[in-house]
């Protein structure tokens, strides 16, 4: 079930730095952890013992989730991809055509997605209906609840 995944030239040295941080760091503060609740006695009782050696299980099996997701990202270099039409690592503004808001999304991979910093996959609906848009195009979007969404590209940047 191992499949690509983009990303962005961004998006894989953060990926590279939280790896780095939990293989490090991280681990020796829960090895600290583990240390210091063998030394309160019976480990057969001890609830700290059993947080610490949960703490660790989940912190290794996390570093080889982003292990395997960095084995299989293709990196896509979003400089040089022009401003003519909507591609990924593009930075597109729209417009609701219903309520007049304008929005600025960067259409990235879903790993590295998070619509808090207006970062959408270009695997959601949103995503999906932009990418290979242009300029001034109204795009029409599903959305969960409520009627359909429509979309007109203001600006297509690179990032």
């Amino acid at each position: 079930m191992s499949q690509q995944a983009v990303i962005t030239p961004i998006g894989l040295e953060k990926l590279k730095e939280e790896i780095e941080h939990l293989s490090t760091a991280k681990r020796r503060e829960v090895a600290a952890r583990i240390k210091e609740a063998r030394e309160f006695g019976d480990i057969s009782e001890n609830a700290e013992y059993d947080d610490a050696k949960n703490e660790q299980a989940l912190l290794e099996q996390r570093i080889v989730q982003l292990g395997e997701r960095l084995r299989r990202a293709t990196v896509v270099d979003e400089k040089g991809l022009g401003t003519d039409e909507v591609k990924f690592g593009s930075i597109v503004h729209v417009k609701d055509q219903k309520t007049g808001d304008s929005q600025k999304f960067q259409i990235v991979g879903s790993t590295e997605a998070d619509p808090l910093e207006h970062k959408l996959s270009n695997e959601s609906p949103i995503g999906k209906a932009l990418i290979g848009r242009k300029r001034n195009d109204v795009v029409s979007v599903e959305v969960p609840r409520g009627p359909k969404k429509k979309l007109k590209i203001t600006k297509i940047e690179t990032a």
